[in-house]
């Protein structure tokens, strides 16, 4: 009753989708208008102007008033807002870039609440310097599968400008996929470097040093992940396919509480328990995935086995 132990591994999103058709993104940083000083209690206020209704409001980090703002619909118009108390605030309309970055340094002034509000500017005329242009030919790369080709472009994005995150991210990214372990973690810890609180670049050195077999490390970045059941699921499959079913067991259950409408995790526990001779547990969970996949790939496998386990 041992079915399919080669399992298929789910995609953590951070490696799969890095390079999403359809997001947008924006950084920069707030600063006063006359010290220059980086401004720690700023704000960024994103609101849908059109299509649908948004609004969102960003905080800057406290150390260097920089801001990232990550849009699942970039194709839409938003209004952005840089505020601050004790400052004029600024606005302006825009219409991002897809899948690049889009950088926006903004200065305020000291003064009340008046609203200094600018005319849209068009994504074209966002000015983008020559790391950024070697950024978004890597990206176009990546995206059309293309991954190693892509490695040179985002290399060069961070010889010339050593501070675009964007660009250590993706080569964190694009060296895990190829395997290329070492590489990986380098670019993870130069982006972490300035963002201390990625938990897509401590996901790379999660994977990268657990495949070069350090689990030390590994166990490091793993302690500081949120609950992510994708990759709980990697792990249980990693157990199953090792014949190891008893350290599977509490992996799968734990993916179930971080996403409770997993329907696989349920499948592949099920599965577990069949092969233990737990058949009331096996029951429990066959029918659960049943339920959120009735007709799942695996829908009849799990019909036949309930039959086996009655």
């Amino acid at each position: 009753m041992r079915k399919s132990l080669a399992l298929t591994i789910v995609l953590l999103s951070l490696a799969a989708d890095a390079f999403a058709v359809g997001q947008a993104r924006i950084t920069g940083k707030i600063k006063d208008a006359i010290t220059k000083k980086p401004i720690t209690t700023a704000t960024v206020t994103v609101t849908a102007t059109s299509g649908k209704t948004f609004k969102e409001t960003f905080k800057v980090k406290p150390k260097d008033g920089s801001y990232a703002v990550f849009l699942l619909d970039g194709t839409l118009k938003y209004e952005f807002a840089w505020s601050a108390p004790g400052y004029t605030t600024y606005k302006d309309v825009m219409k991002l870039k897809l899948g690049e970055p889009n950088s926006r340094d903004i200065t305020l002034a000291p003064g009340g609440a008046t609203t200094v509000t600018v005319a849209t500017v068009p994504a074209a005329e966002i000015k983008v310097d020559p790391s950024v242009a070697a950024y978004n030919e890597g990206a176009t790369l990546a995206n059309q599968g293309k991954d190693a080709e892509s490695l040179a472009k985002f290399q060069e994005s961070v010889d010339t400008r050593p501070d675009l995150i964007a660009g250590w991210q993706a080569l964190a990214k694009v060296n895990l996929r190829l395997k290329k372990y070492d590489k990986a973690i380098e670019a993870a810890d130069k982006a972490l470097a300035a963002d201390s609180e990625d938990n897509d670049m401590m996901a790379v050195l999660y994977e990268a040093y657990n495949a070069k077999g350090d689990k030390v490390k590994a166990a490091e970045f793993k302690k500081k992940l949120p609950a992510n059941a994708a990759g709980l699921f990697n792990e249980a499959a990693r157990a199953i396919n090792a014949g190891k079913d008893k350290d599977a067991e509490p992996l799968l259950k734990q993916a179930i509480v971080a996403d409770p409408a997993m329907a696989q995790a349920y499948y592949e526990l099920g599965m577990l328990y069949v092969r233990s001779g737990k058949n009331a547990d096996a029951k429990t969970n066959l029918q659960k995935y049943l339920q959120l996949q009735p007709a799942g790939k695996d829908a009849a496998t799990a019909k036949e086995m309930l039959n086996y386990v009655k």
